[in-house]
């Protein structure tokens, strides 16, 4: 049992600072655009600086998994991500804090593809689906760290404490679980290899299903306190109940997401979750309270809880892509869209409102119920390590 138990739980506490990180940040958004004093348009130009940060990393990262190992890379980039979220927080001037966001989105992107390299090797050595249990720990941490925006902007702590203390707890409770034993499998780069990975074959449709889901949980991420505030009118301490609500609603699906996957099967799954996801954007766009609102945010996290585990427990099946490549290439679009997304919704909404690009975000999660189809996964034998 134990060499069954060890792996995921080192896997697990990677999805989780990984999650704690990035809520932190999605929680205080509001308190940063005010504190630079910048508008919708801006805020999505600095977004996009972050989403550009991910493209980026992304090939990068996968190419380095197969190279050196999935852990091995997992850990590195935990290192840089910690110190990067705290350079956000400090950041004097508006030039700063686009370099910072950029540096957050690089090490945000690699540790996401590393560790979904990871978990897809634990996945396979367990000859079971684990893979939404780990996004699960990712979605807690998360909630975490929206939970500790929540109380920091209760007490009024400033953005740099607040990210400086997220990054230090981190570390100390969940660094020591990453350096668990683990033998990840190693690739050489071929020559023949592409310098950057964009889904062929069937993974195309796969990467437009982790598309769907990227545009969706991105616009949670990055606009769910901002539209809370702004188009609610909802303090400030509120706002942060929306990005909480989601990702609460997220664990609790994903621990469940295994099991239903081994009782209806991906492509069941993948259609209802489209039809959630798609329900609670439309609820928001239409919400006229808070509470209605939060509803929404309840309904797109039962819809998008499932699709990303999916689309990469797909990939990294693919029998003629390696694991890494294949992942970082449905990352591209997925994760892509999860960064690049929100900057385009910050236009949309700078040229109409945020009510109108919540509409066309649930017209995106329809894609995934559209689609479901393709991610039926190719069975694959348990790794042997």
């Amino acid at each position: 049992m134990s060499n069954i138990v060890t792996p995921w739980r080192g896997v697990a506490a990677a999805f989780a600072l990984n999650g704690i990180l990035l809520g932190s940040w999605a929680s205080r958004v509001p308190a940063v655009a005010s504190g630079f004093g910048i508008d919708e348009g801006a805020l999505g130009l600095l977004l996009l600086l972050m989403g550009v940060g991910a493209l980026v990393s992304f090939p990068l990262a996968g190419k380095l998994a197969d190279r050196f190992g999935a852990m091995r890379m997992t850990r590195w980039i935990t290192a840089a991500y910690l110190v990067s979220i705290a350079l956000v927080g400090f950041a004097p001037v508006l030039p700063a804090l686009g370099l910072a966001l950029f540096l957050f989105g690089m090490c945000h992107g690699a540790m996401d593809v590393a560790m979904n390299s990871w978990a897809a090797e634990v996945e396979r050595h367990m000859g079971r689906s684990v893979m939404s249990s780990f996004h699960a720990m990712w979605s807690l941490g998360a909630g975490l760290g929206a939970g500790g925006g929540f109380v920091a902007t209760s007490f009024a702590a400033p953005v740099a404490l607040h990210f400086l203390a997220a990054a230090l707890l981190s570390a100390m409770l969940l660094g020591p679980f990453l350096r668990l034993e683990w033998t990840s499998r190693t690739r050489t780069r071929s020559a023949a290899d592409p310098v950057f990975a964009f889904p062929r074959g069937a993974l195309v449709l796969v990467g437009f299903v982790a598309l769907g889901a990227g545009i969706g949980e991105g616009a949670a991420v990055d606009w769910s306190a901002v539209f809370l505030s702004d188009v609610l009118g909802v303090s400030e301490v509120n706002a942060t109940l929306g990005y909480a609500v989601f990702s609460a609603t997220m664990v609790m699906m994903r621990l469940c997401v295994d099991r239903l996957i081994i009782w209806h099967g991906p492509r069941r799954v993948a259609l209802a979750s489209g039809l959630f996801a798609a329900s609670g954007c439309h609820l928001c766009a239409f919400s006229g309270s808070l509470p209605v609102a939060l509803a929404g945010f309840v309904l797109m996290g039962l819809g998008y809880a499932a699709v990303i585990p999916l689309a990469f427990s797909r990939a990294a099946a693919d029998p003629d892509i390696p694991a890494g490549q294949a992942i970082a290439s449905v990352a591209t679009l997925g994760y892509g869209a999860m960064l690049m997304g929100p900057p385009l919704i910050g236009f949309i909404a700078d040229a109409s409102s945020l009510r109108v690009s919540f509409v066309l975000v649930g017209l995106f999660a329809l894609l995934i119920a559209i689609l479901s189809p393709v991610l039926e996964r190719v069975r694959t034998a348990p790794q042997v390590v």
